[in-house]
């Protein structure tokens, strides 16, 4: 059973900045593609960004273009997302995903991911 789990919310104020990280557990097979989701309180979940196995190719939300960056470190088993430029509509649970299939820009539109982590919670406020 492949375990992924988040770290690093917090609370900040809006233009705060914060780094998300996402450890996984030993992949079997084909290291996976990792993707970052998020779901704020009454809200249906969204993707955020998807990275490639080996960090080259990455597919962002239109709403985080600009802001956020995913990256990985296959060494250490982790994934990050670098979140800057924070508003209070980027309050949501952030959850991260892993699946070895092949996943593209519309892997953001997709719960078809094979593992999900718990979350961790990032608050925007003044």
């Amino acid at each position: 059973q492949v375990q992924l789990v988040e770290s690093g919310g917090g609370s900040v104020q809006p233009g705060g900045s914060l780094q998300l990280s996402c450890s996984f557990s030993e992949y079997p097979g084909t290291r996976p593609y990792m993707g970052w989701f998020r779901q704020a309180p009454g809200k249906t979940r969204e993707g955020v960004a998807v990275i490639s196995p080996g960090g080259k190719d990455t597919y962002y939300a239109n709403f985080v273009k600009g802001r956020f960056t995913i990256s990985r470190d296959n060494t250490k088993k982790t994934l990050y997302l670098q979140m800057n430029g924070l508003n209070p509509e980027d309050t949501a649970t952030y959850i991260c995903a892993a699946d070895p299939r092949y996943k593209d820009y519309d892997a953001l539109y997709s719960a078809d991911w094979e593992y999900w982590g718990q979350g961790t919670q990032v608050s925007v406020s003044s």
